[in-house]
């Protein structure tokens, strides 16, 4: 039996998600990053977290390059940067604060929590890439709330 995958969309817009920001780098300098909800922790020991990536999303190749990556989790007063890294084109980064991660992965400022990793695995899955990473820098940066998506819209602890 076919599912639809608009239905299948749908149906996984009901699992309510944190929202994070992805970033990596080429090797070469030039930052990406990209709002993503395929995010999940994987083990403890080692510890080990996955993440989701489009293989037609811009930065798509450069996680390949770099084999590293960190995972911005965005507070709920972050939905602006969400939308900025969901949208293709143009230079996500301007006025945007971050720093250079331990391996080079920008870590955005004001976030609640980030994980920088290094990736230890990938695998091929449709049309997106799995990439396991071990983290190598970790933070919690915020005392707040999170940003959540739950059926394809914004939300937050409140609502």
């Amino acid at each position: 039996m076919a599912v639809d995958p608009q239905e299948f969309r749908g149906v996984m817009g009901h699992f309510a998600t944190g929202v994070t920001v992805i970033t990596t780098h080429d090797g070469n300098g030039q930052l990406f990053g990209l709002t993503a909800n395929a995010v999940s922790s994987v083990s403890l020991s080692p510890p080990l977290l996955l993440c989701c990536v489009d293989k037609k999303a811009e930065s798509y190749a450069a996680f390949g390059a770099s084999k590293i990556f960190a995972v911005n989790i965005l507070s709920n007063e972050q939905e602006v940067l969400s939308r900025k890294f969901s949208k293709s084109g143009g230079d996500k980064f301007e006025g945007v604060g971050y720093r250079a991660g331990k391996g080079g992965a920008p870590v955005l400022n004001g976030v609640l929590a980030h994980l920088e990793c290094e990736v230890r695995y990938d695998f091929d899955a449709g049309d997106h890439t799995i990439y396991v990473g071990e983290p190598i820098d970790m933070a919690m940066d915020q005392e707040t709330d999170p940003l959540l998506y739950f059926r394809g819209g914004y939300r937050n602890l409140r609502a």
